[in-house]
């Protein structure tokens, strides 16, 4: 028995090992495919643009195109670890088996969010990895490229986290996924500059957190940002901190997990 406002630590280490585990033991589907998608997006670009264009620019487009699907790997995968693990435990009915032991609300969301983060940083290095064999990897900041991979991790483990408590069944992740998820990555300057926009969705592009996830990380690696990467820490540390709150209030309230 846990004395009151003690922390349940190997019950937090066992939630957290868990969720890695899931994700561990099917490997070829959580990291190898991710890996294979990211480079098959790659090669649809370059073979795309690369037939009449300028070597050099094509070049640099490519270092250019790399940081973003290597970020948008991390942020699919992230997503589709914590949604998926918490929608099946709903659906097969074993959700109890997370509920009933001594953890508190913090413990919950933070051994779920962590392990889905912890996918996302593994798909991240991964792709990353094999990006280089055809991309050269010239890192500019390495504290910026841990920092908006990580926080870029956590915030879309903690967005499926809550869209895995509010989901009743697979249909309602997917529309999430399908809804927000995808158009937030694809509209975020994943493939392009935002600075080549028109100024009204310039303006609109300002509000995708997506947006700053992608271009720190792709100032981390190359050196070269579409915004002040300052303020995208600060974007991205208020979004984890806002849906941190949200994911605890929903456990805290047992919000469609207690019948």
């Amino acid at each position: 028995m846990l004395a009151d406002g003690a922390s349940n630590w190997l019950g937090l280490w066992t939630l957290y090992a868990r969720e890695v585990r899931r994700f561990a033991k099917v490997y070829n589907q959580t990291i190898i495919a991710p890996m294979v998608t990211t480079l098959l997006f790659l090669a649809v670009f370059a073979l795309a643009l690369g037939a009449n264009s300028d070597p050099v620019k094509h070049a640099e487009y490519l270092q250019f195109l790399a940081p973003g699907l290597v970020m948008m790997a991390i942020a699919q995968n992230s997503f589709a670890n914590t949604s998926s693990s918490i929608v099946i435990a709903k659906v097969q009915g074993n959700i109890v088996d997370t509920l009933m032991p001594p953890l508190n609300a913090h413990e919950l969301t933070f051994g779920m969010a962590m392990g889905g983060a912890t996918r996302g940083m593994v798909v991240g290095v991964v792709a990353s990895l094999a990006m280089t064999v055809f991309v050269p990897l010239h890192i500019y900041d390495m504290a910026a490229m841990l920092y908006f991979a990580f926080t870029a991790s956590l915030l879309l483990s903690l967005l499926g986290l809550a869209g895995g408590i509010w989901a009743e069944k697979f249909d309602h992740i997917a529309s999430v996924t399908n809804f927000i998820v995808v158009p937030l990555s694809f509209l975020s300057g994943t493939f392009y500059s935002v600075e080549r926009l028109p100024p009204f969705f310039r303006t609109l592009a300002h509000f995708d957190p997506f947006f700053y996830m992608i271009d720190g990380f792709r100032f981390g690696w190359t050196g070269n940002a579409d915004m002040d990467p300052t303020l995208g820490v600060v974007v991205l540390a208020v979004s984890c901190a806002a849906l941190w709150w949200l994911c605890h209030r929903m456990f805290a309230t047992g919000y469609k997990l207690k019948a």
